[in-house]
């Protein structure tokens, strides 16, 4: 059939079927466009269209052999096989139908609804009800792949009735049951489920299963309440023979932030008598003149709730609300934080628990000078519940700084610079008789860096760069009389190899003649390859007596700094860090190894820590971590996780995990082991399942998993 009579024929039924329509005064029912082979009226009233025949109606599609219209009776009869397709959301198959006009209302036999791509409602019949609802009886629904060569699915829930509310997206069972290769398992005699397309609906999550060695063996039934189009609130109660615990979680979203709450409530023979709890609340907003705020705050009952239900593995609960403005040349920040320690060795009491700041960075542009100029003021405090002399000690200061910096690049290539600053500092102390009650000083410094990057193109296309990178630099004044409460720790890496100040805040300052040397190497190849390694050491005129023995930087020459980091296109990262002292050995090690593709997710860290009474370590410090999964085969992955304590020679956790996943199921079964050698948290294992039915609330998302006809 030619396209100009395609068209005819389209044109012609456009005119039949809208003819009963100019005689009324309304009409629900829009226009029906109509392509086929052969198109042709019978009688009076009939027009039927035969061959590749193609309806659209209301955004409904509807592909058959053959459409009969019957005006008189307004009637639409279509012969198949037939396939409705209602935009990406639901398809239709159907041997035969018999329809309204408007495809609102009709029945239609041997039907199979197959919703998002996934679900499939299979029915002896379908009526479809005011264009709303699919009423399909003796039906049995899967999100497996149904497969005529492989018998039952899977999983099926088979039902007297079903009835799928296009509208609300909701789907209603009678008289259900779960049936799992074709054997009952569960009945319900009414049931309901959100279709695949619904984002969020009232109901029941998926349960699980819980064995630990504290709490017995427990479930938990959260169930999901929708609180508007923004908001909405997750409550799982946990039952077992041990504890009776509910779980909570409220999100909801405004207009320019949005808030989340987590917690629980628990009865338990752990402690009994005692009411356990935990809440965290985590949130942002923004706010007028481009300040964002954002609040982190966690509350626990006591120091082993969150490690006996598995809740955080925070041994140091640490709550802030900040106010911050980030821009090209400023970064503002207010905020105020505090510490709890659940550490069974620490006394919150004479821990800076309550710490206050705001401050503020500028930079300007001066034409008369040239350069950056910087211009920085900060004001500190922090206190202890404790009024005890020392173990009590409040501190308040005020940091104040104008930094001036400027880079030439030389003719010849090499990249010279020039810092000047003067800081102002001013403390105040109570509560320790050690020190000065105020004092305050001046700061100047200047400084000179150095380097001469060089790059080169290798025969294979590789990028090859290296720079030697040098500083001098000189800072006045003297020490305050002031604790050391900010800069007990300090990191000595590649980051700050060329910096005025190694300590973390104000209260030590770098003093005398300095000067650091490096060197900086770089290959990034075309084919995904990258590679850097840096070396470097400090020197200093003085003895810089505030470092410890394990910052590498303690005495008048540092530790050798080695650090470096290698990428490949495969998925594999290693970075690695080290401080190294010809005499002594190394300080300080740390490495994380990470590996990443299709079947393997690799995370794994390494950290050595020397003595170091300094910074309250006794013995040596040393620890693996690992958290990897690996796809064994298509469906079939394995979980592991460890972390053992080299230093005493133990595990502290291990855990291992299989899961099994297509295109309808995911089962998780894992098993892990806390060791313990507090006296507050206790060693406990905790065994695992979870079973989610794919499809429904919990999308597949995957289609690796999926599998096909004639393939497991």
């Amino acid at each position: 059939m030619n396209a100009a009579l395609r068209h005819l024929s389209s044109l012609l039924l456009l005119v039949f079927l809208a003819l009963p329509a100019l005689a009324q005064t309304e009409s629900d029912d829009g226009d029906v466009m109509l392509v086929a082979d052969h198109v042709y009226v019978t009688g009076e009233s009939i027009l039927t269209a035969e061959g590749h025949v193609e309806a659209l109606m209301n955004g409904s599609r509807i592909l058959a052999p053959k459409i009969v219209y019957d005006q008189k009776a307004d009637k639409v009869y279509i012969t198949g096989p037939i396939r409705i397709i209602q935009g990406q959301e639901a398809t239709i198959v159907a041997s035969s139908a018999e329809l309204d006009k408007g495809f609102q209302n009709g029945i239609l036999r041997s039907a199979r609804v197959v919703l998002n791509q996934q679900v499939q409602l299979a029915a002896n019949q379908l009526d479809r009800v005011e264009g709303r609802y699919n009423i399909l009886t003796k039906t049995s629904v899967t999100s497996c792949r149904v497969c005529e060569t492989e018998g039952a699915p899977l999983w099926h829930i088979r039902a007297r009735r079903v009835v799928h509310d296009q509208e609300e997206r909701q789907i209603y069972f009678d008289h259900a049951s779960l049936l799992v290769r074709d054997v009952p398992i569960m009945y319900f005699p009414h049931l309901r489920l959100p279709d695949p397309t619904l984002d969020r609906s009232n109901g029941f999550l998926i349960p699980t299963i819980n064995s630990t060695s504290q709490l017995s063996y427990g479930v938990k039934f959260p169930y999901f309440f929708t609180l508007g189009n923004y908001r909405d609130l997750t409550l799982t109660p946990y039952i077992s023979s041990e504890t009776k615990t509910l779980e909570f979680r409220y999100r909801q979203a405004f207009k320019k932030g949005r808030i989340y709450i987590n917690g629980a409530i628990s009865d338990d023979t752990i402690l009994p008598g005692e009411t356990r709890a935990y809440i965290f609340v985590d949130g942002q907003f923004d706010l007028p003149r481009d300040y964002k705020l954002t609040f982190d705050l966690k509350a626990v009952t006591d120091e082993s709730y969150l490690t006996d239900y598995d809740y955080s593995d925070d041994d140091r609960l640490v709550s802030d609300i900040t106010a911050r403005r980030a821009k090209r040349d400023e970064n503002t920040r207010f905020a105020l934080l505090h510490y709890h320690s659940l550490r069974e060795n620490e006394d919150n009491s004479t821990l800076p628990t309550m710490v206050a700041v705001a401050e503020t960075e500028r930079r300007y542009f001066p034409t008369a000078l040239g350069g950056e100029l910087r211009a920085s003021l900060e004001t500190h405090a922090h206190v202890r519940e404790s009024d005890l002399d020392v173990d009590g000690r409040d501190v308040a200061r005020l940091n104040a700084a104008l930094l001036w910096k400027r880079n030439w690049t030389m003719p010849s290539g090499l990249r010279a610079g020039i810092i000047g600053e003067l800081a102002f500092d001013a403390y105040r102390t109570e509560d320790d008789s050690t020190v000065a009650s105020y004092d305050q000083a001046f700061t100047p410094t200047v400084a000179a860096q150095f380097g001469y990057p060089m790059t080169k193109q290798g025969a294979d296309g590789a990028t090859y760069r290296l720079e030697p990178v040098a500083q001098i630099g000189w800072t006045g004044g003297n020490n305050l009389d002031i604790a050391n409460d900010e800069s007990t720790r300090v990191e000595f890496d590649e980051g700050n190899l060329l910096s005025l100040s190694r300590f973390p805040s104000y209260d030590r300052r770098e003093r005398g003649l300095s000067g650091a040397i490096g060197l900086n190497w770089a290959r990034t190849t075309t084919k995904g390859w990258r590679g850097n390694f840096t070396i470097g050491q400090v020197y200093h005129q003085e003895n810089q007596v505030d470092f410890t023995e394990s910052s590498g930087l303690s005495g008048t020459v540092s530790d050798f700094l080695l650090a470096g980091q290698i990428i490949t296109k495969n998925g594999f990262d290693l970075t690695a860090r080290t401080l190294f002292d010809h005499e002594n050995g190394l300080t300080k090690a740390a490495a994380r190894a990470g590996w990443n593709n299709k079947k393997l997710k690799l995370d794994a860290s390494y950290v050595w820590l020397g003595v170091d009474p300094a910074e309250d370590r006794n013995s040596i410090l040393s620890e693996w971590t690992i958290d990897s999964e690996y796809r064994i085969a298509r469906h079939w992955t394995g979980l592991f996780d460890w972390r053992y304590d080299a230093g005493s020679g133990r595990t502290a956790e291990a855990g291992v995990g299989v899961e099994y996943r297509n295109e309808c199921v995911k089962v998780e079964l894992s098993v892990s082991r806390r060791f313990s050698t507090s006296t507050t948290v206790q060693s406990s294992t905790n065994i695992g399942l979870s079973l989610a039915l794919l499809g429904f609330s919990i999308k597949s998302g995957n289609r690796s998993y999926d599998r096909t006809c004639g393939h497991t």
